[in-house]
């Protein structure tokens, strides 16, 4: 279970500030950034992980680089006892690039990456079998990944 806040000292929160910017920093940098050892860093690091509160290392890359020039937004209310199967079927899908179950009207909220509006259309029948989808196309993004800070 990841740390709560009251648990993350200045330190830490430093080192995740950092991390969350570039997390190809290689801890060297990082203790020079923090003020602390390469091997302090390493420790913490290692902690973070542990406890879940670090939960991966990510590339971001620009679906573009793939073919995929279109993002769209899939909102899905499910068939009566099609949760599960809107679930899998997501987790099958690889153009889905997130999906949330969510409160409301709609069940599932998810982000795909398509080569096209064929393609988007393509994706979209897959779940239509198991309810009604709702589908908004991605325009732009004011804010893509925002840095989490603590409350």
């Amino acid at each position: 279970m990841p740390s709560d806040n009251g648990a993350l000292d200045a330190t830490n929160l430093r080192l995740l500030e950092e991390l969350q910017r570039d997390a190809r920093l290689s801890q060297a940098e990082l203790g020079r950034r923090v003020g602390l050892s390469a091997p302090a860093v390493a420790e913490r690091l290692a902690r973070l992980e542990r406890d879940g509160t670090i939960t991966g290392y990510r590339t971001a890359v620009d679906p573009r680089a793939f073919g995929f020039t279109l993002a769209a937004i899939i909102r899905m209310r499910p068939a009566p006892r099609q949760i599960p199967k809107v679930a899998e079927v997501a987790q099958a899908t690889p153009e889905v690039a997130e999906c949330h179950r969510v409160t409301g009207e709609d069940c599932f909220y998810m982000k795909v990456h398509v080569a096209s509006v064929e393609h988007l259309e393509e994706v979209i029948d897959r779940f239509t079998p198991y309810g009604q989808t709702t589908t908004s196309i991605i325009q732009s993004s004011p804010v893509v990944q925002r840095e989490l800070k603590p409350a």
